[in-house]
């Protein structure tokens, strides 16, 4: 459930809400020209337009999934207008955009593989068929989206054979604000909508989902899980408090003997197993706050997973679902105990 809401649910950033992405129409495979910016840049609402170019490639043993992170290529003079989160010291920013062969990572990722600054990263290119060599001269810090390798555009470009040199993957666009984003995606869309390369744009929040889309319905994976979980608890809670219930007939008979009315009983029993389950979901809901730490370290493959955690929402919810869980699995054998004669349950033996 954690996951189900950090996927479709969360809230984008305020930087975040002010960006779009704009690609090729058919994927992400296919490319958009380059001379495309310039007329994206004369929408109205555009602030401005940046080159993000996936290179991919290989960084060290591709068959170690610690090595795969995000590597674009970028015009580091509008990178940090683009992403104004980016949080880099003046000394860093400043080589970074002066050397060509410069490169920027994340903090998390430089905490993750040893990163630091001066040092030399190869990557061996796979969708290009050429080798970069970087060097490491800045690291940025962010609330989210700090896994990235970013270095300049132009030296990429100068490396491909000039068949490639004029088309790009993606373009990042920066609104003037969140309101204009749907009318900016329309605009843009609408204006290549007879041109040989059609192109589709959305928020950047949208941009993400698309990339979890790849793997399925992950929406019906996780609700099905959630749901055959519950399932098999509610069943398990069931048997276990039928039986507890059939060994406490007599119990039940003394209590009617001492005064307890029907719906006392039915009420003490209801509220044993509701706070029995209510227990174990605090229990489940520990033990997934801890696997969510866990997972806040490991490598974000497909989403930014640096904010997952228990939201109170989804705390709530789990909640309410292990307390139904508690009242379901007791109403039965509870209502019926409730209702066996004095007489009978004193004379019970099982």
């Amino acid at each position: 459930m954690a996951l189900y809401h950090a996927f479709f649910f969360s809230e984008a950033s305020a930087e975040q809400a002010l960006r779009l992405l704009t690609r090729n129409r058919i994927s992400l495979a296919n490319t958009v020209p380059v001379s495309y910016m310039d007329k994206i840049r004369q929408v109205p609402g555009v602030r401005e337009v940046i080159i993000m170019q996936w290179f991919g490639g290989t960084y060290k043993d591709a068959r170690d999934p610690r090595n795969f992170f995000a590597r674009f290529a970028v015009e580091p003079e509008k990178l940090f207008t683009v992403y104004s989160e980016y949080r880099v010291p003046g000394e860093q920013r400043k080589a970074f955009l002066q050397e060509r062969t410069a490169c920027l990572v994340g903090r998390k990722l430089a905490d993750r593989l040893g990163f630091r600054l001066g040092d030399r990263i190869v990557l061996k290119g796979d969708i290009f068929p050429i080798t970069l060599e970087l060097t490491v001269r800045a690291i940025y810090e962010s609330r989210r989206d700090n896994e990235n390798l970013m270095f300049h555009y132009a030296y990429l470009r100068e490396a491909l054979p000039r068949s490639r040199q004029d088309m790009v993957s993606t373009f990042g666009l920066l609104a003037d604000r969140p309101e204009s984003v749907p009318r900016i995606a329309e605009a843009v869309d609408e204006m290549f909508r007879n041109a040989p390369v059609q192109t589709k744009t959305e928020s950047e929040r949208a941009f993400e989902l698309s990339f979890i889309s790849f793997l399925g319905n992950v929406k019906l994976f996780l609700l099905s899980i959630c749901a055959a979980v519950t399932f098999t608890i509610l069943l398990v809670s069931a048997s276990t408090m039928a039986m507890s219930v059939r060994e406490r007939v007599r119990e039940v008979g003394i209590l009617k003997t001492l005064g307890f009315t029907p719906a006392a009983i039915l009420g003490v029993i209801v509220a044993e197993s509701v706070f029995i389950a209510l227990l174990g979901g605090v229990l489940g809901l520990a033990l997934a706050t801890g696997i969510c730490a866990l997972l806040r370290q490991a490598p974000s493959l497909v989403t930014d997973m640096s904010r997952l955690t228990i939201s109170p929402t989804v705390f709530a919810l789990s909640l309410l679902i292990a307390g139904l869980i508690g009242v379901v699995s007791s109403l039965v054998p509870a209502w019926s105990a409730s209702r066996r004669p004095i007489v009978e349950s004193l004379r019970f033996t099982d």
